[in-house]
């Protein structure tokens, strides 16, 4: 599918092969150079549009680890997969510790290469496309969205809100406490036919069943002890923008009815009147609640749960996209030392260390809670392991400090152990198995065949 939007460099010193593998790609309808040493390949990126390199490791005279960080310093978006033997592994790590997505072992499995570059070729097109969504940002004149990412998972989350965002269309975002679930619903607000007009929100969580009523289609005078005067509500301000709806599974049955009503016939009443209002409103809501369950237990309406969910995405809890954990933590560092004319230079190598392997159960928030923390109460340039909470010095479930330090049977033992957890949470659906673990569900069928996973 991608096939044709991907310029590919074949590093390889052994003729036979290189040729074999040029072949192969063109007929699968790549664009593909080749490369018998390090120093044509810089010769050609430094010359010529590539999108990623296919790169041995051992070459005579500039082997591929030096041919990548020579690569990388001449065109530092260029992707490349590293083609190893079994036993230099080792040299494949620091490749990619270098930049390189990913690595594949000799003899190549051309179906898993064809997988990979599939992979690349897909998150190059989301990363244009998130670009795209950037420069509307900017020519809207909307402050920019804080989202902070670096993993495929969040660019294909970001992506789609930037699809939603031209519809109509009511969406519900999934997601635990701490994920910035409100900061998607403004992402796609800003990106919106409606972004010159407010986004509102309403806590539904926050406040009792009248309260919040009141909140949301406004009241008489009179309507209710210390209803001195009218109030206009949420829905009315929100007219013409979007009415962002936080933590509605909290809202009461006869609340729902009453939000039911409004979002198919636009229409409702104050609290206390009898004049029907009517608003123009894009509704989007977020809970950290499973509503599906909720509507079998009887405590959320099954037709509200319906005209909520027409798009649903799904914000991933930090722990399972710990690739953008550094990038967080470099934004937060950056914010709250500015806000605290504080000269922080960055963390230790044990805060950072201790920082990467907690699991955070409050999500983002909980991380920035603790970066600003530790900025407010830092002494000196650099944060150290006594400006973190005591709790993430402790170790996490299920790690082992006895276990095999063989780097190729450790990475596969992980591997499989995700792959039967995510079977598992999925209930043996391999498609839903494949979104949890972020990979495509050809390359988990390609991963089962390869561990013999039955």
């Amino acid at each position: 599918m991608f096939a044709n939007r991907l310029d590919i460099l074949i590093v390889e010193d052994e003729a036979p092969q290189r040729e074999m593998l040029m072949g192969f790609l063109r007929k699968k309808g790549f664009r593909v150079k080749g490369a018998s040493d390090g120093e044509r390949a810089l010769e050609i990126v430094s010359s010529e549009d590539v999108d990623l390199m296919l790169i041995d490791l051992r070459m005579p005279k500039m082997d591929g680890v030096e041919v990548l960080r020579r690569a990388k310093e001449i065109n530092p978006y260029l992707d490349a997969i590293v083609i190893t033997a079994y036993g230099s592994v080792e040299s494949a790590v620091t490749a990619m510790k270098l930049g390189a997505m990913d690595y594949i072992t000799k003899p190549i499995d051309l179906e898993e290469l064809l997988i990979l570059l599939e992979k690349v070729a897909k998150q190059r097109e989301l990363i244009r496309e998130n670009e795209a969504l950037k420069e509307q940002l900017k020519e809207k004149k909307v402050f920019p969205s804080q989202i902070v990412y670096k993993s495929q998972r969040m660019a294909e989350i970001i992506n789609l809100c930037g699809r939603v965002a031209q519809s109509k269309a009511t969406v519900l975002l999934q997601g635990e406490s701490g994920t910035g679930k409100e900061l998607f619903a403004r992402l796609i607000h800003n990106l919106s036919p409606r972004s010159q007009k407010p986004m509102v929100v309403v806590n539904c969580g926050a406040l009792q069943e009248t309260l919040i009523e009141s909140e949301l289609f406004g009241h008489e005078k009179g309507a209710f002890t210390g209803a001195v005067q009218r109030r206009i509500g949420k829905c009315e301000q929100a007219d013409g923008g979007t009415l962002f709806l936080d933590e509605v599974g909290e809202l009461s049955l006869t609340l729902q009815v009453k939000l039911l009503r409004f979002i198919q016939e636009g229409e409702f009443q104050r609290l206390g009147g009898n004049q029907v209002l009517k608003a123009d409103v894009r509704i989007i809501a977020a809970t950290n609640k499973d509503l599906s369950k909720e509507v079998a237990s009887g405590r959320f309406r099954e037709d509200l749960y319906f005209r909520l969910n027409v798009i649903t995405i799904t914000i991933p809890p930090l722990r399972e996209r710990k690739e953008d954990i550094p990038l967080l933590i470099e934004h937060f560092l950056s914010r709250y030392s500015k806000e605290n004319h504080k000269g922080i230079k960055g963390l230790t190598k044990e805060a950072k260390s201790l920082l990467l392997r907690y699991n955070y159960p409050g999500n983002v928030r909980e991380l920035e809670n603790i970066v600003e923390r530790a900025v407010v109460i830092a002494k000196g340039e650099y944060i150290g392991t006594d400006e973190l909470p005591f709790t993430l010095g402790e170790p996490e479930k299920g790690m082992d400090v006895n276990e095999s330090l063989n780097l190729k049977d450790s990475l596969e033992a992980l591997e499989k152990d995700l792959i039967l957890r995510a079977l598992e949470e999925a209930k043996g659906n391999q498609s839903k198995a494949a979104s949890k673990l972020g990979i495509s569900e050809r390359m988990l069928r390609y991963k089962l065949k390869r561990l013999g996973i039955k």
